[in-house]
């Protein structure tokens, strides 16, 4: 055990730590490899700063993600308080360890498979197009609305086959989830997306269609198929993380981009470096700030700092990625950087299956923006954006541009 303090000391998780969040990490980490952290809710949980530290963590049985166990940690912690989502929309691979989460993930895999993502390419490409034709006689835009929320959102509700007239329903309801609002809010989100869902499940089971959804109820392995919970809670994961990931990449990407005018001029110049303009904005301005709720079946101890038993753990992806000891000069925005092993997707068994849509989604609307748009600047000032107060989600409030 450290015989320090600096980690003893729990740290306010609140919205000036995310309007700050890489300077107060790069404070934190440099201090200690894990810090306790207090929650919006008052839920005390342990956070990983490192990155050789995150890694090994995202693969350490002892932390563990069963969502029934970590619900009564909390309970414990705070007396009711800061409790996950209600159980219609936790039982995904996210919130289970094996081998429940093996045997979902094999069954999903079978469904959302690499040749059904990459067949989405035109039509991503067309969406696109459309969405920047519909701005291009506008002089200044909210990329959000735009072009980074309403293209995730059709593409991910066209593949499951859900009706898009319900897309603003779902804005509502995963920002209500996802950002830091009250019990009482979340509870009535959840709620109401668990009930269109129980509803949309029955729709595709009488009339099945060419869609994710459908595969979904159809897939099977040695006569195993998805509970009627499995199926709901899959896809309200599909859903969420089909959007609000790449919502928040594009996003975060572009801003970085506006406050690195060099690098934009080079995409512009040469469209192709779009790849590498993706890795690195998720490297330095991921969508995800921690990963998921993990809680230690056993003591782990991490550089000099032990995490008793029984404790919530929050894995910090974001600083991460801005650890100096694995990606040099963190907070400079390099397109041509190496970013291979950066954690904005995880890694281990829960490394994000939707990684392969979310980039490709991001290289397409990035680079037609540099095609269509070459003289794109911000629509005020750059120091003055306001972030979402989320203890999971990184991303802007609006992002005003003007076109050029």
């Amino acid at each position: 055990m450290s015989t320090t303090e600096a980690h003893t000391v729990p740290v306010a998780f609140d919205s000036e730590f995310v309007a700050n969040l890489h300077d107060r990490y790069g404070e934190i980490r440099s201090a200690t490899p894990v810090q306790r952290m207090l929650t919006p809710h008052g839920l005390p949980v342990w956070t990983i700063t490192r990155y050789d530290d995150v890694k090994a963590a995202l693969t350490d049985p002892r932390l563990a993600k069963d969502f029934r166990r970590s619900r009564e940690v909390i309970i414990a912690k705070t007396g009711g308080n800061g409790r996950p989502f209600n159980d219609d929309l936790n039982e995904q691979m996210l919130n289970l360890d094996p081998p429940d989460h093996t045997r979902l993930r094999k069954l999903v895999v079978k469904a959302f498979t690499a040749r059904r993502i990459e067949g989405l390419r035109p039509r991503v490409e067309q969406i696109t197009a459309n969405l920047l034709d519909a701005v291009a006689g506008s002089e200044e835009i909210d990329l959000l609305d735009a072009l980074a929320f309403p293209l995730p959102i059709q593409v991910i509700c066209e593949l499951l086959g859900v009706d898009e007239s319900r897309r603003d329903d779902f804005r509502q309801w995963t920002n209500t989830l996802l950002d830091a609002s009250d019990d009482e809010s979340r509870g009535r989100a959840a709620k109401a997306m668990a009930d269109y869902l129980v509803e949309l499940v029955a729709t595709k089971r009488e009339h099945p269609a060419d869609d994710l959804l459908t595969a979904l109820i159809e897939v099977s392995e040695d006569e195993d198929r998805l509970s009627e919970a499995e199926l709901i809670s899959m896809v309200f994961l599909l859903l969420v993380a089909g959007h609000e990931t790449t919502v928040n990449l594009i996003g975060n990407g572009t801003l970085a981009l506006l406050r690195n005018p060099d690098q934009w001029a080079a995409l512009v110049a040469d469209p192709q470096l779009v790849t590498g303009v993706v890795e690195e904005a998720l490297r330095f301005d991921g969508p995800v700030m921690h990963g998921t709720f993990r809680h230690t079946t056993d003591a782990v101890t991490f550089g000099d700092v032990e995490i008793p038993a029984g404790e919530i753990v929050w894995v910090g992806l974001s600083s991460a990625n801005h650890d100096p000891e694995k990606f040099p000069e963190p907070e400079k925005f390099d397109l041509h950087r190496d970013t291979q092993g950066h954690v904005s997707f995880g890694h281990g068994i829960h490394f994000c299956l939707g990684a392969q849509l979310a980039r490709m989604e991001a290289q397409i609307a990035l680079r037609q923006l540099a095609e269509r748009f070459p003289n794109l600047s911000a629509g005020g000032e750059l120091d003055d954006v306001e972030w979402r107060f989320s203890t999971l989600i990184h991303g802007l409030q609006r992002l005003p541009v003007r076109l050029g």
